[in-house]
C-alpha cells in the first residue's frame, strides 16, 4: 500500500506468521520463480489515435499473447484468451476494439462501427469503462448500462455510445427484447467481447450460451456478424469451452507472454488448541490477514461465502483495533483518513454506492484489507496487492490460480496462502499438494442443450424473432423437439412463417439467468432502507423470520419474511446466538441414464425429482450450544435435476460390520464426505451440490446415498462423479482416514449446510461404507 515500507520477503511474511508455536500449521510451501516477458511489435494496423495513446502511457510493444490476440480479431475470428492473472487480456482485445471504433468514428456519418462488452459483475464493467476512458482515445463514446443506470443514461447510450459495456442479464431483459430500439447500434456491430468467460459454467453458464447465441441471431437479423472476443481464466481447454458457449469454432490464445514476479505459495493447515479444537477456517484466515497488514502489506483475503466475508472483516477488524492499527490516523505515510477502518467486506448484494467505495480503496490505498467472496476474484483492475489469503479451497484449480494470482500484480514477490476450510477436499490437498500444483486444470461443464434451459431461450427467441427451421443452427440438434414441447404446451404458436410467441407476457422476466428464481430485497424495518439483496433460492434457509443475518459487519434480525412480495424485513441488532435452519430433503427417481453394478453394490446415474422443506430453525451460542428449536412454516420446494447415486444391499453391509442401528449414520457420514470431495473429479464445490441418504429408498428398496445438481434440470456434475467414481470413492475414504478426529469433525464426515445439523453421523461407519465402494475395484 501507498506508504507502506516493502523491504521484506514472502519468507519474512511466513516466518511472521509461523512466530508463536505455529510452525507445524505450515504444511507445505513452494516458490514460482519470475518469468520474462515475451514481447511483439504493435500490429501496422492499428488505428494512429489508438497507437498515440499507447505511446502515451509509454507502451511501443506488447507481450506476444496480446499481439496473437489482437492479429486473430482483426482478421475476424472468434478468440478466447487464456493467460494468467494480470497479463494484460484487456488490452489484448481492446486494440482491435478501439482501432475500429476509432476508424469508424471518421465515417462520413459519424457513426461507424459499435462494440458490446459484457461483464459477469457490474464492478468489472464499470473498471473497464475507467481503462477506456484513461486511454482518451477520439471518437471513443463509452458508456456503462446495467440495472443500476438511470433511464436517461441509458437512451443516450443507446443512441450515442459506440461502445456499450453491460452485462448478460441485461442483453437478455432489455437489449434482446428491444432490439428494434437498439437498431442503430446492432446493425454496425462489429465485436462483441465476453470477459471472464470460465465463470460461465453448470446452469448459469448454459443459461449465458443461450443469451450469447440469441445475440448473434438478432445482429444477423439486423444484417451483422460480430467477431467475438472472450477472455478467460486459464481452464483445461479454453478453445472448447468458448465453443460450446457459441457453437462456433473458436481460436485460443494460451502461450503467456507477460512478466511475472516471484510469488511463493503456501498451505496451511489449523490444528487443534489445547482445550478449544481445532480453530475455524475463518479465525486462521482473519488471524494470517492481520497480522500482515500489522506488517504494512495489503492483502486480499477471499472466502466461500457471503456470511464468511462479513465474518473474517469484523474478525479482522477486531484484531486490528486491538493492536492499534485498525483506523487511519491521517498522519504523514498512512494515505488512510483519521479513523477510516482498515478493512472491508465486499460481496454481492452490496448496493451500487458501497462496492464503488470499496474499490477505490483497494486502488487508493486507504484499504489495507479485503475480505471477498468470488465477486472480486475476478478481473478488477486493483495493483500493489501483496498478498492474498484464501480461506478455504475455492473449488477449482482454475479459481485457486485466479485468486491467488491477485498478489503481485505490478510484478513484486508476492504471497498467496490456503488456508484448509473445514471439509474432507481442503484437508485431502493440503496434504496431497501435487493435486494443486501438478494436477491437470479443469474441465469446464457447460450444457446449452439442457432442455429446461432451451426452453426458456427458444421462447424467448420466438417473442424476439419468430422461430425457424433455420434456428437449430444457432440453438443445437435438439431444437425441434424443445420447440415442439412448447407448441403443446401453448407457449408457442405454428404459423406458415414461423413458430411466434404466444403467450400473454413477454417470457423474459421468467427466466432467471442464474437459476437461483430471481431476488429478494433486505429491508431495515426502522428506517426503509434497502440493505441489499439475497438469491431467492436462498431465502428460506439464510432469511427465514427469526433468522440472525449479517451485512457489513453490523447483525440484523429478520422480523418477517414475505415470499409473495419477495422482501425480508430486518431489525439490527445482535441478540447474541445465530441461526441455522433445519431442512427434511428427499428424492424420486424420475429416470435412470446408466448403470454399474457390482457385488452388492451399484451405481446410477439419472434424473431426480428432490423434494426439500425448511421445516424450522435453531437458535445456537457461539460456542455451538443450541438454545431451541422453532418450527416455521415454509412451502416445500421441488427440483427436476440429475444425480448420481449408489445402493447397498444388507449383505454386503453386514459383512463390512454396519449394523442397522448405525447404517443411518454411517450413509449420512458417507453423504457428506462423498459431496466435500466431488471437487476433486468435477467443476464443483459443495455448495453446487446436495444430498440424501437413507436406509431404504422408496425408489431402490435399498439403503442409498444420492449427490444431486443444485441446479434445475442439471449442470452435469452427477455424470462427471459417475464416470470418475473410483477416484473419487478412493480420495474420499483416505481423506477420513486420514482425519485425526475420533468421532467426526468439519474436516470429515460433518458439513456446514447439513440441513439435519449433522445428526447423526457416524465416521466409523462412513470409512466401512466406503471400504466397500472401494474394494469394488481392488477385486478386479
Amino acid at each position: 500500500m501507498p506508504g507502506a515500507p516493502h523491504s521484506t520477503s514472502p519468507e519474512d511474511w511466513l516466518s511472521l506468521l509461523t512466530t508463536g508455536g505455529l510452525t507445524d500449521r505450515l504444511v507445505h510451501t513452494e516458490t514460482h520463480p519470475a518469468r520474462d516477458a515475451v514481447t511483439a511489435p504493435l500490429p501496422d494496423w492499428l488505428n494512429p489515435q489508438v497507437e498515440a495513446a499507447l505511446a502515451g502511457a509509454g507502451i511501443d510493444q506488447l507481450w506476444s499473447h496480446q499481439a496473437e490476440v489482437a492479429e486473430h480479431a482483426h482478421a475476424g475470428r472468434h478468440t478466447v484468451v487464456a493467460t494468467g492473472t494480470a497479463s494484460g487480456k484487456s488490452l489484448a482485445y481492446l486494440l482491435p476494439v478501439l482501432s475500429a471504433l476509432a476508424d469508424g468514428a471518421h465515417h462520413v456519418t459519424g457513426r461507424g462501427a459499435t462494440a458490446l462488452y459484457l461483464a459477469p459483475t457490474k464492478a468489472l464493467a464499470q473498471d473497464q469503462l475507467a481503462a477506456v476512458e484513461r486511454w482518451m482515445v477520439p471518437g471513443i463514446r463509452a458508456a456503462v448500462v446495467d440495472g443500476d443506470t438511470p433511464t436517461e443514461e441509458r437512451t443516450w447510450a443507446r443512441q450515442h455510445a459506440n461502445y456499450v459495456l453491460t452485462n448478460p442479464d441485461l442483453v437478455h431483459h432489455s437489449l434482446l427484447p428491444g432490439h428494434e430500439r437498439w437498431r442503430a447500434f446492432l446493425r454496425r456491430l462489429h465485436y462483441v467481447v465476453v470477459d471472464e468467460c470460465h465463470v460461465h459454467r453448470g446452469v448459469p453458464g448454459a443459461h449465458v450460451a443461450l443469451v450469447l447465441r440469441r445475440l448473434l441471431r438478432i445482429a444477423r437479423r439486423h444484417g451483422t456478424e460480430p467477431t467475438v472476443l472472450l477472455a478467460s481464466a486459464t481452464v483445461a481447454d479454453p478453445a472448447d469451452h468458448a465453443s460450446r458457449l457459441l457453437d462456433a469454432p473458436v481460436q485460443a490464445v494460451t502461450q503467456d507472454g507477460s512478466p511475472r514476479g516471484e510469488v511463493t505459495y503456501a498451505l496451511w493447515d489449523p490444528q487443534p488448541e489445547a482445550g478449544d479444537g481445532r480453530p475455524s477456517t475463518l479465525t486462521e484466515a482473519a488471524r494470517i490477514s492481520a497480522r500482515l497488514i500489522e506488517a504494512g502489506r495489503q492483502v486480499l483475503t477471499f472466502t466461500t461465502s457471503r456470511v464468511g466475508a462479513e465474518v473474517t472483516a469484523r474478525v479482522v477488524a477486531d484484531q486490528l483495533e486491538f493492536t492499534g492499527t485498525g483506523r487511519g490516523t491521517g498522519a504523514e505515510g498512512d494515505a488512510r483518513a483519521a479513523g477510516a477502518p482498515a478493512i472491508a467486506a465486499y460481496r454481492g448484494g452490496y448496493l451500487p454506492e458501497e462496492r464503488r467505495a470499496i474499490e477505490r480503496g483497494l486502488r487508493d490505498g486507504t484499504l489495507r484489507g479485503v475480505a471477498a467472496t468470488t465477486a472480486l476474484e475476478l478481473g478488477i483492475d486493483v495493483s500493489g496487492l501483496d498478498a492474498v489469503v484464501m480461506a478455504g479451497w475455492p473449488g477449482r484449480r482454475a479459481s485457486f490460480w485466479q485468486q491467488a494470482g491477485r498478489a503481485g500484480r505490478s510484478g513484486q514477490p508476492a504471497l498467496a496462502v490456503l488456508v484448509a476450510g473445514d471439509n474432507p477436499l481442503d484437508h485431502y490437498l493440503v496434504h496431497h499438494p501435487e493435486g494443486i500444483f501438478s494436477g491437470a486444470l479443469e474441465a469446464t461443464v457447460v450444457d446449452p442443450s439442457n432442455p429446461r434451459v432451451l426452453a426458456e431461450h427458444l421462447a424467448c427467441a420466438a417473442a424476439e424473432l419468430p422461430l425457424t427451421e433455420a434456428d437449430s443452427l444457432w440453438f443445437g440438434p435438439g431444437t425441434a423437439l424443445v420447440r415442439d414441447s412448447l407448441v403443446r404446451a401453448g407457449m408457442l404458436r405454428e404459423r406458415p412463417t414461423g413458430w411466434y410467441w404466444a403467450g400473454s407476457e413477454r417470457p423474459h422476466g421468467l427466466v432467471d439467468l442464474r437459476g437461483m428464481a430471481g431476488t429478494l430485497q433486505l429491508l431495515e424495518s426502522r428506517t426503509g432502507r434497502v440493505l441489499g439483496t439475497i438469491d431467492a433460492g436462498r431465502a428460506d434457509s439464510t432469511v427465514h423470520t427469526g433468522a440472525v443475518y449479517l451485512h457489513q459487519g453490523t447483525t440484523h434480525v429478520v422480523t418477517e419474511l414475505d415470499l409473495d412480495d419477495g422482501v425480508a424485513t430486518v431489525v439490527e441488532g445482535d441478540p447474541g446466538w445465530i441461526t441455522r435452519a433445519v431442512t427434511e430433503e428427499a428424492f424420486d427417481v424420475t429416470a435412470v441414464r446408466d448403470r454399474a453394478p457390482g457385488d452388492g453394490v451399484e451405481w446410477s446415474v439419472g434424473d431426480v425429482l428432490v423434494r426439500t422443506h425448511v421445516t424450522a430453525f435453531r437458535r445456537l451460542l457461539p460456542s455451538g450450544e443450541v438454545l431451541g428449536q422453532h418450527p416455521l412454516d415454509l412451502p416445500e420446494r421441488t427440483m427436476p435435476t440429475q444425480s448420481v447415486w449408489f445402493t447397498l444391499t444388507p449383505e454386503v453391509l453386514a459383512d463390512a460390520g454396519v449394523d442397522e442401528v448405525e447404517l443411518p449414520g454411517a450413509l449420512h457420514a458417507a453423504e457428506h464426505a462423498l459431496i466435500g470431495m466431488l471437487g476433486l473429479v468435477a467443476t464443483c464445490d459443495r455448495w453446487d451440490v446436495g444430498g440424501v441418504s437413507t436406509p431404504l429408498h422408496p425408489d431402490t428398496g435399498l439403503p442409498t446415498v444420492m449427490v444431486h445438481d443444485g441446479h434445475p434440470g442439471g449442470a452435469g456434475f452427477g455424470d462427471r462423479g459417475f464416470a470418475a467414481r473410483r477416484p473419487w470413492v478412493e480420495a474420499t475414504l483416505d481423506a477420513v482416514r486420514r482425519c485425526p478426529c475420533d468421532a467426526g469433525c468439519p474436516a470429515c464426515v460433518q458439513s456446514p449446510k447439513c440441513g439435519n445439523n449433522n445428526e447423526p453421523l457416524s465416521k466409523e461407519g462412513a470409512v466401512r461404507v466406503l471400504q466397500v465402494l472401494a474394494a469394488q475395484w481392488s477385486a478386479q
